[in-house]
């Protein structure tokens, strides 16, 4: 807890830190929108706001085009007709809105900036700078330029103890502030960005700093599914979850918020709820350390997965009575570069489960080291599987739960490649041939969901 840190001097007991995402900020009656959530409760103070996002199909993200004018300028061809077309885009907001921002001047600094020479992340970032300048003069709170209390290293690491300590210390005298997402500074002033996506940690840090009762995270859909609605398109919103669960799900593809943007406010025990903006009224999902007893609705909290992962098997007779096996069959996965994801064994076999982009450059290199650190029966590679993880914290309590998932699968004539389980019993993986997948995911979803 930052001691640090003084309460509204109103005497509110909550402080909200706020999140919008592009979406929620890709046009001026998606500004207004924001403004009606943020001024409905005197307790959202901080607000984090994205760059501008797209305002339909066939539209393009502020940060896409920034992107590509950094390019541009990077390989030397003109690029002033895309700051034009990403002018525009701010222009139409301050004009629908009424409000009164110089982006003559900030352009011409931007375009100025580029011709002397800037890094990547500097034009990436203006996207977020200026939409925090717009929202901020709409809402009427200050504006704190994140480069000021976002702290980086020179080699582009964020510094977090630095960053909560002046982001605690800016705060400290403002009872409202707009705080842009997606970048800070180092110690030199030059900026450095998060990856994409990364306005949610921003929000996450300022939640932290402030030791904000909820974080509120406002995008463009109603919580987290229990499924992908791309596969089960009636799947069941999450009230709840922990930031374990969430961290599982996360892993295995289910991308509704940042994966790094869990670590600040978990270790500060902050709930995340993930709301939408284009639905304020419905509560979300609320993400806690915690959960209590008896709360999940179902047996599981969600489904996930995703393609894209092959099977390495290696196999030798009496391998678990041989030291050191397991490890020189890492060391080969180490000194190839390559991250795995899972090791499935048996005693005289031993899986890899390693992404197919990960090992596509290292295929041939990876089998022969391996032939030579441990002199296998032999070596397969079993390409094209999906990983489907089934969690829920409600299924170490529930006998059989295993069983059902197992009946469920195999009820659909899809065969099980790989299973695996970790000790906590919050999960289930199992590999499955990626032409299985959608029909799998659908198979669990309704024996746990459907009945």
């Amino acid at each position: 807890m930052n001691w640090k840190f003084k309460r509204n001097p109103e005497g509110d007991t909550n402080v909200l830190v706020c999140k919008f995402g592009g979406s929620s900020l890709a046009d001026a009656e998606q500004f207004q929108k924001v403004k009606d959530i943020v001024l409905a409760d005197k307790n959202r103070r901080y607000v984090v706001p994205s760059a501008p996002g797209k305002r339909g199909d066939g539209d393009e993200k502020v940060t896409d085009l920034l992107y590509e004018a950094a390019a541009a300028r990077q390989l030397g061809r003109p690029f002033l007709h895309i700051l034009e077309r990403i002018r525009y885009r701010y222009e139409k907001i301050v004009v629908d809105l009424g409000i009164d921002i110089p982006l003559e001047q900030e352009f011409t600094k931007i375009a100025s900036t580029m011709m002397s020479g800037v890094s990547r992340d500097y034009v990436a970032s203006r996207g977020e700078y200026l939409n925090g300048l717009l929202l901020a003069e709409y809402l009427g709170f200050p504006f704190v330029d994140a480069d000021k209390v976002v702290r980086f290293d020179k080699n582009g690491l964020l510094d977090e103890e630095e960053t909560n300590s002046l982001i605690a210390d800016t705060l400290a005298e403002l009872p409202n502030a707009v705080i842009p997402g997606f970048y800070g500074a180092d110690e030199e002033g030059n900026i450095h960005t998060f990856s994409r996506g990364g306005s949610d940690i921003t929000g996450a840090l300022v939640a932290r700093a402030v030791n904000a009762d909820v974080y509120e995270n406002w995008t463009d859909v109603t919580g987290f599914r229990m499924a992908d609605p791309r596969i089960v398109p009636d799947a069941q919103y999450i009230s709840s979850l922990t930031y374990r669960e969430l961290r599982e799900l996360s892993y295995m593809g289910a991308s509704v918020l940042h994966e790094e943007a869990i670590f600040p406010v978990r270790k500060a025990g902050i709930p995340t709820n993930i709301r939408n903006t284009n639905d304020p009224k419905h509560p979300g999902t609320m993400i806690r350390h915690t959960a209590g007893s008896g709360d999940a609705e179902h047996v599981i909290t969600g489904i996930a997965g995703h393609k894209g992962f092959s099977i390495l098997t290696i196999e030798k007779d009496l391998m678990n009575a041989e030291p050191g096996f397991g490890r020189r069959v890492l060391q080969a996965v180490e000194e190839c570069g390559i991250n795995f994801e899972h090791l499935p064994t048996g005693i005289d076999t031993m899986c890899v489960v390693i992404s197919d982009q990960e090992l596509r450059p290292h295929r041939e290199q990876l089998v022969q080291r391996i032939v030579e650190l441990t002199q296998p029966d032999s070596v397969t590679i079993h390409d094209h599987i999906a990983l489907i993880a089934t969690v829920g914290r409600g299924m170490v309590r529930n006998y059989g739960t295993a069983a059902r998932l197992f009946t469920a699968i195999s009820s659909q004539g899809i065969s099980i490649r790989i299973i695996d389980q970790g000790s906590s019993e919050l999960n289930i993986i199992v590999g499955v041939d990626e032409d299985d997948f959608d029909n799998a995911v659908r198979a669990i979803y309704d024996t746990f969901v459907r009945v």
